[in-house]
């Protein structure tokens, strides 16, 4: 850039500021309209629109996802990624703040191409649908949306100011056992019992649980256990949540799953089936340098992040799987004291509060900060890499 990075970042925060009330309209309007999972129709069409108004090329059903979408502004390598969710929890609405990261999102995409001046790089902006659950971001990455990607940033909304999200993996399986029908009464030694066999996992993997590493767990559920009390179920199944620190963590409870749901068939006669029942949500790998740079930038508004607390785990978030691929950040950002949580109607009330829109102008200002900087510091970017792993050699 021909401009310093201060007279860069200044562009940054004017162009924010001409934009707020824009931006505070679109995270009411996706507030008052939650939409789920893959449904996200209006929320895609109201944010394509700012972002085509701006001269973003626009290009939607990415990949094959009716309510995903990618914005791009300039050309060529660099190229950073802002992230945008938009997708509401069934019942309890934008509980989790995704209003105000879509908003967030939109306006750092849009401040940062306004003050790029015509420099080289790209500017991509990415409709992330269903992260509370469907995965839009890991089926986006498997895709190769993020292939040309040098880095991704997003902030979430919380209770706490945390430079970085402990975000676990996590996936689910359906275990299904299959046995012989039978009458307890008329022939009740030809029958083989899927329901005992399936109970029995139940009883293996609480005798396993207290052997776990530090934040791995497995909780399941039935969801099928048979048609009628006079009937030996031959068939029986439940679903098992798994989540554990690392995603390399997550597979060896997968196998320690599959193996004694096959040690359980054996013992009781059963054959079983082990599948993934959703996509899989790896662990959140934090790119210390950008979070660090965007960080000082949020340091600005009077907003001080630091590390969670050790041992500290949260949920997980498809965000794992993109910042497997590239460096990335997802900060934490309080909007209501620590004393609550999200996914609750309090957080979502919290989510229109003046303290979210004070939230909302902040961070908005240090992501598209921290974007003109991965796309003007070769330094920065080279860091990044660095504590991510290998560059694909076009980003190097």
């Amino acid at each position: 850039m021909s401009s310093t990075p201060d007279a860069v970042h200044r562009r940054v925060r004017q162009e924010v500021a001409d934009r707020i009330d824009l931006l505070w309209e679109v995270a009411s309007a996706l507030h008052a309209d939650p939409e789920c999972a893959f449904a996200e129709h209006r929320a895609a069409a109201l944010l394509t629109c700012e972002l085509r108004r701006a001269g973003f090329d626009v290009r939607q059903d990415v990949p094959g996802l009716p309510t995903a979408f990618t914005a791009r502004a300039g050309e060529g390598r660099p190229t950073v990624a802002l992230l945008l969710e938009y997708d509401a929890l069934p019942g309890l609405g934008h509980a989790c703040g995704h209003h105000l990261i879509a908003a967030a999102g939109l306006g750092a995409a849009l401040a940062a191409h306004a003050a790029r001046d015509g420099a080289p790089g790209t500017v991509l902006a990415v409709g992330t649908p269903a992260e509370e659950g469907g995965g839009g971001k890991a089926l986006e990455a498997e895709a190769g949306v993020f292939d040309e990607v040098d880095a991704a940033l997003m902030f979430h909304p919380g209770v706490h100011d945390w430079v970085r999200a402990p975000l676990t993996a996590q996936e689910q399986y359906r275990v299904g056992f299959h046995g012989r029908a039978a009458h307890p009464t008329g022939n009740p030694t030809e029958g083989i019992d899927a329901l005992a066999a399936l109970i029995e996992l139940f009883n293996v993997l609480a005798g396993l649980t207290h052997r776990l590493p530090e934040a791995s767990h497995v909780q399941g559920i039935i969801t099928h256990g048979g048609t009628a009390t006079n009937i030996v179920p031959e068939y029986a199944e439940g679903v098992f949540g798994l989540r554990a620190a690392t995603t390399g963590a997550l597979d060896d409870l997968a196998a320690r799953l599959r193996t004694a749901a096959a040690g359980v068939a054996q013992a009781t006669g059963t054959t079983v089936t082990v599948e993934r029942a959703t996509v899989r949500y790896e662990h959140f790998r934090d790119s210390e340098p950008l979070s660090a740079r965007f960080a000082a930038h949020l340091s600005r508004a009077g907003i001080d992040l630091t590390p969670p607390a050790p041992g500290v785990y949260l949920g997980s978030s498809d965000i794992g799987n993109v910042s497997g691929l590239v460096p990335a950040i997802h900060p934490f950002v309080a909007i209501m004291d620590a004393d609550g949580s999200d996914h609750t109607p309090e957080f979502a009330e919290a989510g229109l509060s003046a303290r979210a829109r004070g939230v909302l102008a902040s961070v908005t200002e240090a992501l598209a900060c921290t974007a003109v900087d991965v796309l003007a510091d070769d330094p920065l970017r080279t860091a990044a890499w660095r504590a991510h792993g290998p560059a694909p050699v076009a980003a190097r």
